[in-house]
């Protein structure tokens, strides 16, 4: 007789999930992704009823992973006391077929969209200290402050948010300090990390300073920017190419050439220029969320004994 599947919460996946072993996992997805031993069909966006409303369907096949995450994004949940962003992931035996986790995708998304900006950055950077600015003050501000801090030492964390009292409070959250203004929070830093909600630039390139790494999380739509059009002249990595070329509204509308995948870069297919200016560009791949969610399950099992 089929099992039911594993029911977990985010507090189990939390307690499940540690970065020291996804971060390898990552490492590995994106190599794998990079030379084609990853099914992964394009991710399937549907309007929902509400502005801005959205609905994400994301498959994909990573050896013994066989999972899809559903995400919805509902502006509107926030006046209702709601997550704007609710995402749920199914976890499948690939084999069979049978289900055999259901688990909330909070946590698991917000250390794996970090997991992977910390694995980039390992690639791209020197291990010396880091300052570090945060444009964009939610639950991926704060867990890249924790995921970059485990692969390099950061000087100095500066937070910038449209609201400043979301800003102080994150900032404060992380060992930082909130900046009045994203270009004072940008000047000087070393790394940069944009993960708005904004639909138009909120990064200028003449703010960067000559070799700093540019992680572009937010604009997951075509029509969607953080970066202008000079920051989006520099040398531009990407998750995944194709991913980039057709969602990517910062590569999109500004024209930019995606130069290489970063999973080329990990296994030296791809040398990038020294003291280069670096934009990294990641959309959030499927396979990250089947490999995190196979980690999870992983761990639950053994605890269980099963």
């Amino acid at each position: 007789m089929m099992q039911p599947p594993i029911m977990l919460d985010d507090d189990a996946v939390r307690r499940h999930l540690s970065l020291d072993v996804l971060l390898p996992a990552i490492k590995q997805a994106l190599i794998d992704l990079s030379a084609g031993g990853v099914v992964q069909p394009p991710r399937t966006v549907m309007e929902l009823p509400g502005p801005g409303s959205l609905f994400f369907v994301k498959p994909a096949l990573a050896g013994k992973a066989l999972a899809t995450k559903l995400i919805t994004q509902v502006p509107g949940n926030a006046a209702r006391g709601l997550p704007t962003m609710i995402a749920t992931l199914l976890l499948l035996d690939p084999a069979t077929g049978v289900p055999l986790a259901v688990m909330d995708a909070t946590w698991l998304t917000e250390l794996r969209t970090a997991a992977v900006s910390a694995v980039a950055t390992r690639a791209l950077r020197d291990g010396g200290p880091k300052r570090l600015a945060i444009l964009g003050s939610g639950a991926l501000a704060r867990s890249h402050a924790l995921a970059l801090a485990a692969v390099v030492p950061l000087s100095h964390i500066r937070v910038w948010s449209p609201t400043r009292a979301n800003a102080d409070r994150c900032a404060a959250d992380i060992g930082g300090s909130a900046s009045p203004d994203a270009e004072s929070a940008v000047r000087d830093a070393d790394i940069v990390v944009t993960v708005t909600n904004a639909s138009t630039p909120v990064l200028m390139g003449r703010w960067l300073k000559p070799g700093a790494l540019v992680h572009a999380v937010g604009a997951p739509r075509p029509g969607w920017r953080e970066l202008d059009d000079e920051a989006m002249g520099n040398y531009v990595i990407a998750d995944n190419r194709l991913a980039a070329e057709t969602e990517s509204g910062d590569v999109i509308l500004s024209g930019a050439k995606v130069q290489c995948e970063i999973g080329e870069v990990l296994v030296g297919k791809v040398r990038v220029p020294a003291n280069t200016t670096i934009i990294f560009k990641a959309l959030g791949q499927a396979v990250e969320d089947a490999v995190a969610a196979q980690l999870v399950y992983a761990a639950v099992c053994a605890e269980r004994g099963d």
